[in-house]
């Protein structure tokens, strides 16, 4: 029910602009026959600007946007390679990161450091970009960091394959991510992640809870992490040299958390040093040499009220741009949201349960409610009550959506 009340709203949104794209473009091509409406063509122009907010759903014209996503759609190479200044963007590469990752500066700065580092041609050209373990307790940012890296280097979220490892536990399930050789069951069909990275050679590949996958299956990584390749069930050499892997673990969170309690300002070297024991009990030492340990610490309440403020920002930003509904957001919200997300087994991703299961299914009910009833809401207060949970006032002024 929640799904289906978030994709009403979707496609409501969508109808609604490709509509005044449509408008406003129709408008546009007549001015254009038109020598005496010339004049209006700047503001009609800029309204269109203002109605697509950077995603149109109509192209007006064939420009140079255009020919990069035709060009992006044929050869899998990412649209905002084709059109940004990959230097700079290296360069603020950290400070990209961090909009998004909150309290893991040492962390992002190691990861940034090596991305440099191999695109500028200084390290092996074999292998992949990158190939990080990110260890720490859950909920604090190690997939948000997949997530804001497929953004930054490959222009979207779309360009993350995401392979969840505890579904490998065993070693006959290697053919599933290479294929199945010839005379198996599935021959012809491709791996999941050897199609996926075929298909879209300019990606990040996240390889989650890789504590648990089966030792043969993590023996299937030494020569993409050593030459960048790997054969997949049909013979074929599949090119993973332009991707940054990613892998996910909570070995020895336990025991960071521990030492973090007794010493805050413990230094990243005492860490790596703490898990170190750790790692080698877990993976092959020729395994763990191949990759780059990256330590993620427990966020303290700073930075974990942060991310409740960037989530609640994001909420209110789309009710702002879909609905012209202006949102206030009470103290008593963001305090019961980040005492929620202070549990150790959860951290942050609390957030978005809570968010997902009260805030906005409750959101979306009275918005439809409304649009119903032919009423728009000016305002919305959301707080939180102890004994009610989250509470939200609409203002008593509406306006008729005619």
């Amino acid at each position: 029910e929640q799904e289906e009340i978030r994709l009403i709203l979707a496609l409501d949104t969508l109808e609604t602009q490709y509509g005044q794209e449509l408008q406003l473009t129709e408008a546009l091509l007549a001015c254009r026959r038109d020598i005496s409406r010339q004049a209006e063509i700047n503001d009609l122009q800029n309204a269109l600007i203002a109605v697509q907010q950077g995603n149109p759903l109509l192209g007006l014209d064939v420009d140079v946007r255009t020919v990069a996503t035709v060009i992006a759609d044929w050869t899998g190479v990412p649209l905002s390679l084709l059109m940004k200044d990959e230097q700079t963007e290296l360069l603020s590469l950290e400070e990209s990161l961090g909009k998004r990752v909150v309290g893991q500066e040492a962390a992002l700065s190691a990861i940034a450091r090596r991305l440099r580092a191999a695109k500028t041609g200084l390290t092996p050209e074999n292998g992949p970009q990158g190939v990080f373990l990110l260890v720490g307790p859950s909920g604090t940012g190690k997939t948000e960091t997949a997530l804001a890296l497929a953004d930054a280097l490959f222009g979207g979220e779309k360009a993350l394959i995401t392979i969840n490892l505890s579904e490998y536990q065993e070693p006959h399930t290697v053919s599933q991510l290479k294929g199945s050789p010839p005379g198996y069951v599935g021959y012809g069909q491709g791996g999941i992640l050897t199609e996926a990275v075929r298909k879209r050679p300019y990606s990040v590949v996240l390889l989650d809870e890789v504590e648990k996958a089966h030792r043969d299956v993590m023996n299937l990584f030494y020569q993409v992490f050593d030459r960048g390749v790997m054969r997949d069930g049909e013979g074929r050499e599949i090119d993973f040299r332009n991707t940054v892997i990613l892998m996910t673990a909570n070995l020895g969170s336990d025991l960071l958390m521990q030492l973090l309690d007794e010493q805050p300002e413990a230094s990243e070297s005492d860490l790596h040093e703490l898990l170190r024991p750790v790692l080698r009990g877990h993976f092959q030492p020729a395994l763990l040499a191949r990759f780059q340990t990256v330590i993620y610490r427990p966020l303290p309440a700073g930075a974990l009220r942060a991310i409740v403020g960037m989530k609640l920002g994001q909420v209110s930003q789309r009710l702002a741009c879909h609905y012209g509904i202006t949102t206030t957001l009470s103290e008593s919200l963001f305090d019961a949201l980040t005492e929620a997300c202070l549990l150790p087994d959860t951290g942050a991703r609390n957030v978005d349960s809570l968010l997902n299961q009260q805030i906005l299914p409750a959101l979306s009910q009275q918005l439809l409610s409304h649009m119903a009833a032919g009423q728009k809401p000016r305002q919305v207060t959301l707080g939180y009550h102890e004994e009610e949970g989250v509470v939200m006032a609409f203002d008593e002024g509406t306006i008729s959506d005619e």
